[in-house]
Parts: structure tokens; sequence; C-alpha cells
């Protein structure tokens, strides 16, 4: 840990100084941080709506459910299915490919943190068949 400074200080990153994020068809991401090891920040989507399928490269992420209702399809031909509300984490394993949706019926709001290296989010066309 010869990298890390214990004299720096705790730091704020106001509500109001999130900026967009990556973008995925279907959910809206704003960034608190980003750095070289990690990206944190939230994510919004509308009540009804499905997202792209995507992945997070090398990160590893967690999700905490704020507010509404998030579901997320991975696995082979997506057929492996996680629902959680308000106050559940998911965790989403480095390069699994996976779409989030939101069945309820109120946005659903989440913070997410991811802990890896490049690019963040990338977006492809689905999962391998089952």
């Amino acid at each position: 840990m010869a990298d890390r400074d214990p004299a720096l200080p705790c730091s704020l990153i106001a509500a109001d100084e999130l900026t967009p994020g990556d973008p995925t068809p279907g959910m809206t991401r704003h960034v608190a941080l980003h750095t070289e090891d990690m990206w944190s920040g939230t994510v919004d989507t509308q009540a009804g709506a499905v997202s792209a399928w995507h992945h997070h490269g090398e990160h590893d992420t967690t999700i905490y459910v704020v507010s509404g209702s998030m579901r997320l399809e991975s696995g082979p031909g997506g057929e492996s299915v996680v629902e959680a509300g308000p106050g559940d984490f998911i965790r989403v394993p480095a390069g699994a490919i996976h779409r989030e949706s939101n069945p309820g019926g109120e946005t659903s709001h989440a913070v997410v943190v991811r802990c890896g290296h490049g690019t963040p989010t990338t977006n492809v066309d689905g999962p391998a068949p089952a």
C-alpha cells in the first residue's frame, strides 16, 4: 500500500455534481466518481423499461437498490433471472453479459459501485444462446 497516502482527507461529491454516465438504451446513469480502479454512481430505469444487453468488462459490480424494482437477466440465453427491490444488493461479475429491466410501476433508483480497470460499460447484441 505504498501508493496510498493516509494523510489524504475524505471528500464529498454532492448530488448536484454527478455527471451523465455511459449510455445504455433503457437506463440513465450518473457518475459520482471514476478513477483508474473504481466507478461509482447511480442508475435510474423507468417503469416498464428494458435496457440493452451490455457488460462491464473487467469491472466487478455491486448494485444497491434504493427504490423501485430491478430485474437482471444473464447467463446463457439470458435465462438466469435476479429480481430485487429496495434494500437489496445485486452482484454482477466482471464480463457477465446482462440486461436490466424495471417490472414495477415507478422509476427504479440504484447506487452502483464497480471495481476494476478499463471501459466501465460495453453494449453488446446479447448473451450466447442457451
